[in-house]
Parts: C-alpha cells; sequence; structure tokens
C-alpha cells in the first residue's frame, strides 16, 4: 500500500487579514426536505428541493496585542480555508456574516472567542 499525504493545518482569511485559528468547521446544509404523505405503503413520497445554507463554527485565539477582527459586526466577508501544503483546495465562503459570538476562558491555556457565521454562498477554487 502506497503511503499517502492528507491535508493538514489550514490558514483562515476575512477579508484579506489571516486569523490565528484553532479550529473551523463548515456545514452545508443543503435544504432537501422529506415530504410524506397518506398513501398505502406507509413510506415517503420522495423529497423536495430547498434553498442551502452554510454555517461556519470557528475557534480563534484571542491577540493579547496588535489587530482583532470585530466578530459581532462582520457583514458581507469573504472567508477563504487554505491548506498550507501544496495541491489542496482553496475553499471560500461569500457574503459571511456573524450570528453569535462567545468566549471561552480556562485555567490553562488561551484565551479563545467562538463565532458562528452563515455564509451565502460557497466556491471552490
Amino acid at each position: 500500500m502506497a503511503l499517502q499525504e492528507y491535508v493538514g493545518a489550514i490558514v483562515l482569511e476575512v477579508d484579506g487579514a489571516e486569523i490565528e485559528v484553532v479550529s473551523c468547521s463548515p456545514t452545508e446544509d443543503t435544504g432537501r426536505r422529506l415530504v410524506r404523505t397518506m398513501n398505502r405503503s406507509g413510506n415517503a413520497a420522495g423529497f423536495t428541493q430547498g434553498v442551502t445554507n452554510y454555517e461556519l463554527s470557528i475557534v480563534a485565539v484571542i491577540p493579547k496585542t496588535g489587530e482583532a477582527v470585530d466578530w459581532a459586526n462582520i457583514q458581507g466577508a469573504k472567508l477563504t480555508i487554505s491548506p498550507v501544503t501544496e495541491g489542496g483546495q482553496r475553499v471560500s465562503y461569500l457574503d459571511a456574516f456573524s450570528t453569535s459570538v462567545g468566549r471561552q476562558y480556562q485555567v490553562e491555556g488561551e484565551a479563545r472567542i467562538d463565532v458562528r457565521l452563515n455564509a451565502l454562498r460557497k466556491v471552490v477554487e
């Protein structure tokens, strides 16, 4: 069996500024819904197409000094996830806006900020 290389770390950019991110979890909701009907077989009839929704859950470290992102007021942003290694695909989420912002403080480790964003479009580059 041949040894395979996998995509490792990623870099997150918000409107061109590189952000120190601990984790990023994009979720794509297809919007499809099951159509239930009353029929003799007792089975669903099929599904209906809906509107696709993109949600990103981001955990970033809070810098002590320097330029910090105003996470609560993000509107119309472009978030790009780029693999650090060669050959990986860049994924951009366009027209993103923040929906909730929270913070984490713990005894050991850095202070973190939790952000939930929604995006209107996804582009694989």
